[in-house]
């Protein structure tokens, strides 16, 4: 590398902002003055050699500064965190200074080589790798303890010296984006390559699933419409339906990892190696030293974390199913009163009566899942875990477990004990169509709204001072940093992870339920468009390789849904004819068949591969020249070795 850390100017004519912060009002002179300068300073010197500027606000006051990057400390930087681009002969490489003439596209005076996104995504990494050295506190915060390697970001974060940091929106290719993702209602695909530029890998790979889900479900919902309307109350032929729901459900989880393959392939992130996990900003403990990095850090007895979870969290999950459960029986006493009022009135109005408890319950489904959910994470984040990955792990196993018993207890119950399809397929519809209807209006047109009057005032008061220009840099600050902040794909996955319970554990009892999934998921596509450009802050672009966790849950799903399904047809008319004496051969029949479809199922999950022979290729190809590369490399070293041992 001819340029090194050390001849990095730390000062640039053009600065581009890129990130901001903001730190609490009031924030000591000597702290910002020492944060400042630890942001500035070069590598060597254990800075993040960054560029800084104060924003002054109309009121005066400073407490909010912009951050950026000279051109050369962000191509050093891409290296550092992994970045894989494109070369000129097509291939996909990590990304190295040195060889950067390699790469297709880039030139030294092309400053948009890196997406804004991945340059933010530089600068966080910098940012939160901003370590103490010899510190032992804050200057200005004795409070505020620091001991070597912690992490300055975080610790200011955790002391509530630092109130956020988040990436600038880039109002020009945001307005593009619009037009092109929602600005016009139109038949096609979402641009998902302007989405990875513009939010990154684990948004875009969201939206990707949230369009490839929609589009599976068609077939689902175009088979549905016909036994809807010629076999309501036919349900011999529904036999069809549940085995086709079967197969569908399989191939439609193979065929995405696939997509997700082809996708991450391109972005790069299929390449991109797992960095080292350091402790989570919550985690807590006594000093001590990390045996695999050798470094100080706090250490909390893993003995203690498991009596947490399993004295604690595990008896108040079992706690809030019990009440889960409590609750479900309360609204089967509401149908039961509600089907008597009808019985003795038959009327109108007593006949919309019986839709009043599944709607009721639907609500407080959802309600209890919301209040859950705040239970979760303080339980989750209580437990202390050291990693980042094992914390959203052991919460979404925690939510996913209430959720699926709150949601689907009641049908499972219609289904199995009472025996009432007729019941089952009106608490199925009138729980999916609520469930829908109360995520959009609380994800997306509330918060919409609220941000709207919230953004009219503000223009209202801007328009005030300054008229006929554009927004000032600051005056885009003031707007962004009240906007709301976006919290993640997690409550995203789940709603689809309900969606797809919903239509491949019952659907063949309402056929219509992949109906009503398509058309939430393309009112879902663009009302969470709106959301990510209008709402909420823009997030730092995350790299990713798959949708992580959820596959499994999804895959979970599906082999549930292969039981249920099985069961229902067992107890369809059609097949209950063809045991007239013995009800245990039957039993065993239908136990035999959902034993070869679970074996077809993932005899299937076998074959089908997970990646494109081509991208297989490719990969394969990357890992034998990375082998000889390395080869050619002690070579080189062996013999500088044998020629200094030959002089000495």
């Amino acid at each position: 590398m001819v340029e090194s850390w050390s001849f990095l100017d730390t000062v640039e004519s053009n600065f581009r902002p890129l990130v901001v912060i903001e730190l609490a009002k009031g924030t000591k002179e000597e702290t910002i003055q020492w944060f400042t300068k630890r942001i500035v300073d070069k590598k060597a010197n254990g800075g993040a050699q960054l560029l800084i500027k104060p924003l002054v606000m109309e009121n005066g006051v400073e407490n909010i500064y912009l951050v950026g990057a000279s051109h050369l400390r962000l191509l050093l930087g891409a290296e550092t965190v992994g970045l894989v681009k494109e070369c000129s002969d097509n291939s996909m490489r990590t990304f190295t200074y040195s060889s950067r003439k390699t790469f297709k596209d880039f030139a030294d005076d092309n400053h948009n080589f890196l997406t804004m996104a991945e340059c933010q995504y530089i600068i966080k990494h910098e940012l939160e790798n901003l370590r103490a050295k010899n510190e032992k506190m804050i200057p200005g915060y004795p409070q505020a303890k620091l001991y070597p390697g912690k992490s300055i970001v975080r610790r200011l974060l955790t002391s509530g010296i630092l109130v956020q940091i988040f990436p600038l929106h880039d109002r020009e290719e945001l307005k593009k984006l619009r037009h092109s993702w929602y600005g016009r209602v139109k038949v096609g695909y979402q641009p998902l390559d302007d989405i990875r530029c513009y939010f990154g890998e684990t948004i875009a790979l969201y939206f990707g699933f949230l369009e490839y889900f929609t589009f599976a479900l068609i077939p689902m919902a175009v088979i549905g419409i016909p036994y809807y309307v010629f076999a309501w109350e036919d349900y011999d032929k529904y036999v069809m339906f549940a085995t086709f729901n079967l197969l569908w459900s399989t191939v439609i989880l193979e065929v995405w990892k696939r997509i997700c393959a082809i996708l991450t392939y391109r972005w790069g992130t299929l390449l991109m190696k797992r960095q080292f996990e350091e402790p989570r900003p919550g985690f807590h403990g006594v000093l001590g030293i990390n045996p695999v990095t050798g470094r100080e850090e706090p250490v909390y007895s893993s003995l203690k974390r498991q009596l947490r979870i399993y004295l604690v969290s595990l008896p108040f999950v079992c706690l809030c199913l019990y009440f889960s459960l409590y609750v479900m029986m309360i609204y089967f006493d509401l149908e039961q009163w509600a089907l008597d009022y009808h019985e003795e009135n038959e009327s109108n109005f007593s006949s919309l009566m019986l839709y009043v408890p599944s709607i009721i319950y639907a609500v407080v489904i959802e309600i209890m899942n919301r209040i859950y959910r705040y239970a979760a994470e303080f339980l989750t984040s209580w437990e202390n875990h050291r990693l980042e990955s094992s914390y959203q792990n052991h919460l979404i196993l925690k939510v996913l477990v209430f959720n699926f018993l709150n949601c689907f207890a009641s049908l499972f119950y219609i289904a199995f004990v009472l025996f009432d399809m007729k019941l089952l397929r009106q608490s199925l519809a009138t729980l999916l169509i609520t469930s829908q209807i109360l995520n959009q209006f609380a994800e997306s047109l509330l918060p919409y709204w609220l941000q709207k009057r919230y953004n009219r005032r503000m223009k209202k008061r801007m328009c005030s001072q300054k008229t006929d220009r554009d927004l000032s840099i600051a005056e885009q600050v003031n707007m962004e940093k009240e906007m709301g902040t976006y919290l993640g794909t997690f409550d995203d996955y789940l709603e689809l992870f309900l969606q797809f319970g919903y239509v491949s554990l019952f659907s063949c009892v309402y056929p219509l339920a992949a109906v009503f999934a398509v058309l939430n998921n393309i009112t879902e596509i663009y009302s969470d468009a709106l959301k990510m450009c209008r709402v909420y802050k823009r997030p730092f672009a995350e790299p990713t390789a798959n949708i992580g966790v959820w596959q499994l849950a999804f895959e979970t799903m599906s082999v549930i849904s292969v039981v249920t399904n099985c069961i229902l047809i067992g107890m369809s008319p059609q097949v209950d004819a063809l045991f007239p004496d013995s009800k245990m051969d039957l039993v065993l029949t239908v136990a035999l068949i959902e034993h070869l479809l679970l074996a077809i199922k993932f005899i299937m999950a076998f074959v089908i591969p997970d990646k494109p022979r081509d991208i297989q290729m490719k990969l394969a190809k990357l890992e034998f020249e990375s082998l000889e590369a390395l080869k050619q490399q002690v070579r080189a070293f062996q013999m500088q070795l044998h020629f200094l041992l030959i002089h000495h």
